[in-house]
């Protein structure tokens, strides 16, 4: 799928016979690795792709933890007991619930920006319900989607709205601190 896109948009290097054929050289090449850096980019920045990738971390991370507090158990009855126990070879098991607790919250982060664009997305559908088209696609226009004109005038009646609001708001918030040292003469 990359390789007819970077025939399409890239600049053609011309034949043997002078008329222009695909591209080659390094060029396609850079091009397709900026592609996939960039998906691998958008993959990082994907809460739900990086959830899954925390997934196994955590899962390691907590037979490490328990592993750990096991061992400790162990030697501290050992301890108790009177047996004498060699000092090495036990880890410390606060580093590993710290380090259990930073996945955790990792893994809560991502769930919260999830549930953020989620939410976003609804709401976009709720107020925005048509699509615009794309100027890339102009040809791929959808029969639900808007033009950009009246894109534009809706978006500007919910600023208008907003405003609206906000001095509503305002004024309401003048109107109450004017009353408020009237009020405190009267007590």
């Amino acid at each position: 799928m990359a390789a007819p896109m970077s025939q399409s948009l890239g600049p053609q290097n011309p034949g043997p016979s002078g008329a222009p054929g695909p591209q080659l050289g390094p060029g396609g090449n850079q091009q397709q690795q900026q592609q996939l850096g960039l998906a691998q980019q958008q993959q990082e920045f994907d809460p739900v792709q990086r959830y899954r990738m925390l997934i196994p971390q955590l899962k390691e991370s907590l037979q490490n933890l328990m592993k750990i507090a096991a061992l400790n158990l162990a030697q501290n009855t050992n301890i108790d007991n009177g047996q004498k126990i060699g000092d090495g070879g036990v880890q410390r098991f606060d580093k590993s619930l710290e380090e259990f607790y930073a996945l955790c919250d990792q893994l809560e982060l991502c769930l919260r920006l999830a549930y953020e664009c989620l939410s976003q997305s609804y709401d976009s559908a709720k107020h925005s319900p048509t699509l615009v088209p794309t100027a890339t696609k102009p040809d791929a226009v959808q029969t639900e989607s808007l033009p950009y004109t009246q894109y534009l005038s809706m978006i500007k009646s919910q600023i208008a709205c907003a405003k609206d609001i906000h001095n509503a708001l305002l004024e309401c918030s003048k109107k109450i601190t004017g009353k408020t040292p009237t009020t405190q003469g009267v007590l």
